[in-house]
Formats: C-alpha cells, structure tokens, sequence
C-alpha cells in the first residue's frame, strides 16, 4: 500500500507519541507501507514545524532531523503540475494531485479533504490504521 500523509498527520506523530499518527509513522518505519512525499510536501512540513505555536513543543533539531529522515528514507514524488482546484482549501490541492498522481491513499484528518473522499481514497489516521491491519 502506498500513502501520502498530509503534513498536519506528520507533525500530530511527532506531538503525540500515543497517537494515531505516531503509530503510522511507527508502521511506515516498520515498512508496512510505503510512503510518498514530494518537495512540496517537505516545504510545507518544514514551514510548518517552524511556527512558533509548533517550536514551542518540537525543538529545532528535532524538526530538521526528521525532515531530513523523509527526504533520505522515502520515495520523493515529483510535483505535479498545477493541480486543479478541488478542495475548498486550495491550499491542500497539491496533496490531492500528489496521492492521485502515486496511486495512494491521502491519510488526512482535514475535513476540507475529506468532502473530496467519494472521488479518491482519503482516509482519517485511525480509518488508515485499520486497513493497514487488514493487509
């Protein structure tokens, strides 16, 4: 199984240790599954760890060390081309494209791409636990 986890599913794995996303990262690392990032991706994951709110509980190093653990260790996508508009944030359109590009699912708890899930797979971090527990 390949997947795409939205950078908000990344960032809760390295919050919370008991988590969901934790667990995924846990199994991904384990090679349950493959996962698939593009620049963007990383761009936006980094961007993200450097919000004060985010620095506050994941300290620099950590932050770069496992951004750096993604870039070396997984399959680096490559952006596709001016993604459609699809969601109602169109700021998470390029994860739409992304997953739809690799034939993964989209592992999100953004409701935005969730309203999306009859026209691809997305799937919650508990809902994407279980079907890694069905492979």
């Amino acid at each position: 199984m390949r997947a795409v986890l939205d950078p908000n599913v990344l960032i809760a794995s390295l919050l919370s240790k008991g988590g969901a996303p934790a667990e995924i990262v846990s199994r991904w690392l384990a090679g349950e599954f493959e996962l698939v990032v593009s620049e963007a991706l990383l761009a936006e994951l980094a961007r993200a760890l450097a919000y004060p709110k985010i620095r506050e509980r994941i300290a620099e190093d950590e932050a770069g060390a496992f951004v750096e653990l993604l870039r070396q260790t997984v399959r680096l996508a490559r952006d596709p081309e001016a993604p459609a508009r699809r969601s109602a944030d169109p700021g998470d359109d390029y994860l739409v494209a992304l997953a739809e590009a690799e034939r993964a699912v989209l592992v999100s708890g953004d409701r935005h791409l969730h309203a999306l899930a009859g026209e691809l797979p997305i799937l919650a971090p508990r809902a994407f636990l279980g079907e890694l527990s069905k492979a």
